[in-house]
């Protein structure tokens, strides 16, 4: 049996990640030997988000707050979650959604998902579509008129 402690993670951070989505990443799954489920806890500092906003197909998920109080942007609009809060994202447009930390204190929320491929992400306010496969070769972000960068035109 596996076994981590949601109390003593360590967080890896991606310096290519731009300004605003500089999330701290800590996945659980393949340290617990998971194969059909996936979590990961994500740290957020003052303003930065763990994603743009977006939904998806072939994957639901659900998030957790563990620490602080983020702000969920949904389809009705926002809302300021606490310590304890549980949400599900089902999949497509009424799952849309984007996690920030609006506030001082740092925040961890952990997000829960079936593990599927391919599954396809939708980024309204970029006006991309991504399609992840699994394989880095077979994954691609496009804007319906062209190919894209992830963040391309995200605030």
């Amino acid at each position: 049996m596996n076994k981590i402690n949601l109390e003593q993670l360590q967080f890896g951070y991606d310096d290519s990640d731009p300004a605003g989505y500089k999330a701290g990443t800590s996945r659980l799954g393949p340290a617990i030997g998971a194969a059909r489920l996936g979590a990961t806890v994500y740290e957020l500092t003052e303003g930065q988000s763990i994603c743009p906003y977006h939904y998806e197909y072939g994957c639901e998920e659900w998030a957790i707050v563990l620490s602080g109080t983020p702000t969920l942007r949904h389809p009705g609009g926002e809302d300021v979650l606490a310590a304890g809060d549980v949400v599900c994202f089902p999949e497509g447009p009424d799952g849309a959604h984007k996690l920030t930390n609006a506030g001082g204190e740092t925040v961890r929320v952990m997000l829960l998902s079936n593990k599927q491929s391919p599954v396809v992400v939708v980024y309204p306010d970029g006006a991309k579509i991504g399609a992840y496969t699994g394989e880095e070769t077979d994954t691609i972000m496009v804007r319906r008129e062209s190919s894209v960068d992830y963040y391309d035109r995200e605030a």
